[in-house]
């Protein structure tokens, strides 16, 4: 089942304790951030006062004892995409309470290399995430098998990672 609107927001807004996602591409094309990252190329940082509905979102979650987190698979030299998002998205996201870690694959052979872009929810809901080549969003999709396969990737892409705070001060 494709995931769009209402039905993606509520997967959000049903979980009881934990949303994570595991994200493999080092470019997401996102028609939305164009300007933002043609200003991040042009020089331009983002506002030390950066605020987002995400942000607001995460910050409520976590109010409420719920857990968000996510681990993103990168290897050196980082794209100029990961480099803005870095910057305009994820030293923000961690100040808002997310948990976003960083498996650099550099130097190392990956731990999940044929795992696909995913959220898990609770340990039990499953959406897989479609992207084009280019990194362009396709699809949501329902996963409707079991859903250990992908809580133990989630198990493997947090140990094997560190936090963003400290990559990002090494």
């Amino acid at each position: 089942m494709l995931l769009a609107g209402d039905a993606w927001n509520q997967c959000f807004d049903s979980m009881q304790s934990e949303a994570w996602r595991l994200e493999t591409l080092p470019t997401y094309t996102m028609p939305q951030e164009a300007e933002k990252l043609a200003r991040f190329l042009a020089g331009e940082s983002s506002p030390e006062d950066y605020k987002s509905g995400w942000m607001d979102e995460v910050e409520q979650w976590t109010a409420e004892g719920k857990r968000v987190g996510r681990v993103h698979i990168v290897t050196r030299p980082l794209s100029d995409y990961l480099r803005f998002e870095f910057e305009y998205y994820y030293r923000h996201h961690v100040r808002a309470g997310e948990d976003i870690r960083i498996l650099d694959v550099t130097d190392r052979e990956n731990p999940l290399p044929s795992v696909r872009d995913f959220w898990i929810f609770d340990q039990s809901k499953i959406v897989l995430m479609n992207y084009r080549a280019d990194g362009t969003q396709i699809s949501r999709e329902l996963f409707g098998g079991d859903p250990a396969p992908f809580v133990e990737y989630q198990r493997v892409a947090v140990a094997e990672s560190v936090p963003f705070l400290e990559y990002v001060r090494s």
